[in-house]
C-alpha cells in the first residue's frame, strides 16, 4: 500500500535549476519504487544549508504543517542529511511522520530488491554503515526506516552503546564475508581467462536486462522500475562468427549513488573492472543522456577504471521519431541505436562488439603434429580459423585469438 510523501529539496544556486528539477524528477521515481506516492514538492532557495535542520526550523515546521494537511507520513530530502539534521528534523516532525534522506530512500529500494546472498550483504553492510551514526534515543523511527535494526522500544544511553557495538560486530562480520565472496570471484574468474569478458553498465532502467536476454537468450529479469535488478548475471554468448565471449549485466547506477553502497558492491562490480570491453547502456528516450553518461563515468571513477574498450549503445529507440534519432546520430557517430524491447538493430550489436574484441586479438600460424590432433577442438572453440593447409605429418593453421589463448596453446602443442 503507498504511502503519501512530501519531496524537499534546497536550491543553493551552485547547479542550473534545470539539473536540480532533473534530480527532483528521479527522486519521484525512487519514492514509486519504494512504494511511496510523491502528492507534493517543495524546493526552496537558501544561500546556505542550516546546519541543524538544514532548511531551517521555521521552514521545517510549515513543512510539517503542509505534510499533516496533506495526509502525508513520509517526508524525503532530495540531499543527505547529516545525523544531527535528522535527528533535530525528527523531532519537528514527531513520530506520525517520517523523515527520510535520499541516500536512506536508495538503502530501503536496494534492500526490497536484494535477491542473493551477496547483495543481502552488499545492502546490509551500507545500510549498518549509514546507521551507525544515527543511533539516538530518539529516532525510535529508524525502527521503521531501517527494518527494526538496532533501536527497540525507548532506548536508554546504555542500550544505544549495546546497540552500537551489535551493529559494529555485524559491520566486521559482512567484511569478512564480502572479502570471501570476492576471493571466490577472483578464483572463478582465473578460470575465465580464455574468453573475452564484456559488461553492460549504465544508469538504471537503461534496458541492460533486456539486452542481456537479447543477446544470450537467458530469461533476465525485467521491469520497468528503478533497480529491479542488483545481482550481477553472466552468461556465455556464441554466434556464427565463434567470437565467444562473456556478457555481464551489473547493478544500475544513479546520480548521488551512495559512497558506502558503492564500497560494498565492489566485489560485484569487479565484474566490470576484469571486463575487456565495457558497453555503457543509455535510454534514447530520456532527456537526461548527458547527465546519466556523467554518472557513470563518475562510477567508474570511483572504481579507478579507465583505459577499457568502450561502446556506446542508445537502447529504446522504438520510442523515439526519425528525427531524435538522426539528432542522436550526429552527436554519438560510434554509437550503436537498438531497441531490445523489439528486438531492432541486434545484429548490429553483436557485429559492433565483435568488431572491438577483434582489436584485442592476435594473428598467429601455428603447426600441430597430427600426434596432438587433440588439441584441435581447443582450438576451434576458441579461435577464429582465418586459413588452413594440411601437410603429411602436421597441419598448419593461422588463427586468430586472445593472447590468453595462444599462450594456453603454446603450452599444449610440443
Amino acid at each position: 500500500m503507498y504511502e503519501n510523501a512530501i519531496i524537499v529539496g534546497v536550491n543553493l544556486g551552485q547547479i542550473e535549476l534545470r539539473v536540480l528539477n532533473e534530480e527532483i524528477d528521479e527522486l519521484i521515481l525512487l519514492a514509486d519504487t519504494a512504494e511511496a506516492k510523491v502528492v507534493d514538492t517543495m524546493i526552496q532557495n537558501k544561500n546556505k544549508i542550516d546546519p541543524s535542520t538544514f532548511v531551517g526550523s521555521g521552514k521545517m515546521k510549515s513543512i510539517i504543517n503542509n505534510a499533516e494537511a496533506l495526509n502525508c507520513r513520509i517526508v524525503i530530502f532530495n540531499n543527505e542529511l547529516t545525523p544531527a539534521q535528522l535527528k533535530n528534523i525528527q523531532k519537528i516532525a514527531g513520530d506520525k511522520i517520517m523523515i527520510i534522506d535520499r541516500t536512506g530512500l536508495i538503502l530501503n529500494i536496494f534492500e526490497k530488491h536484494a535477491k542473493t546472498k551477496e547483495a543481502k550483504a552488499q545492502i546490509q553492510l551500507a545500510k549498518l554503515k549509514y546507521l551507525l551514526p544515527r543511533l539516538t534515543r530518539q529516532w525510535t523511527h529508524l525502527e521503521r526506516q531501517m527494518g527494526g535494526v538496532g533501536t527497540r522500544g525507548g532506548p536508554g544511553e546504555a542500550q544505544i552503546e549495546i546497540d552500537r557495538r551489535l551493529i559494529r560486530k555485524q559491520i566486521t562480520s559482512l567484511n569478512k564475508e564480502l572479502k570471501k565472496i570476492q576471493s571466490q570471484r577472483i578464483t572463478q574468474h582465473k578460470s575465465r581467462d580464455n574468453i573475452y569478458k564484456v559488461s553492460l553498465a549504465g544508469y538504471t532502467n537503461a534496458g541492460k536486462s533486456s539486452i542481456m536476454k537479447c543477446l544470450s537468450g537467458s530469461k533476465a529479469y525485467i521491469q520497468d522500475q528503478l533497480f529491479s535488478t542488483l545481482d550481477t548475471t553472466t552468461r556465455k554468448i556464441e554466434n556464427k562468427n565463434q567470437y565467444k565471449f562473456l556478457l555481464s549485466d551489473t547493478v544500475g547506477f544513479i546520480r548521488k549513488l551512495p559512497h558506502d553502497l558503492v564500497a560494498s558492491f565492489r566485489s560485484t562490480l569487479m565484474e566490470i573492472e576484469e571486463s575487456d570491453l565495457i558497453i555503457k547502456v543509455l535510454d534514447s528516450s530520456s532527456l537526461n543522456i548527458q547527465m546519466h553518461l556523467g554518472t557513470i563515468e563518475e562510477v567508474f571513477k570511483s572504481l579507478d577504471i579507465s583505459s577499457k574498450l568502450e561502446l556506446i549503445v542508445f537502447n529504446k529507440i522504438d520510442l523515439l521519431d526519425s528525427h531524435r534519432i538522426d539528432k542522436l546520430k550526429k552527436l554519438y557517430p560510434d554509437a550503436i541505436f537498438i531497441s531490445a524491447y523489439r528486438q531492432l538493430k541486434i545484429n548490429e550489436l553483436i557485429d559492433a562488439i565483435q568488431k572491438k574484441l577483434s582489436t584485442l586479438n592476435i594473428i598467429s600460424n601455428i603447426n600441430i603434429p597430427y600426434s596432438q590432433f587433440s588439441v584441435i577442438d581447443y582450438i576451434y572453440k576458441n579461435c577464429k580459423i582465418l586459413h588452413k593447409k594440411e601437410y603429411d605429418d602436421k597441419v598448419v593453421l593461422k588463427i586468430e585469438a586472445s593472447q590468453s589463448v595462444l599462450d594456453k596453446l603454446d603450452s599444449q602443442i610440443k
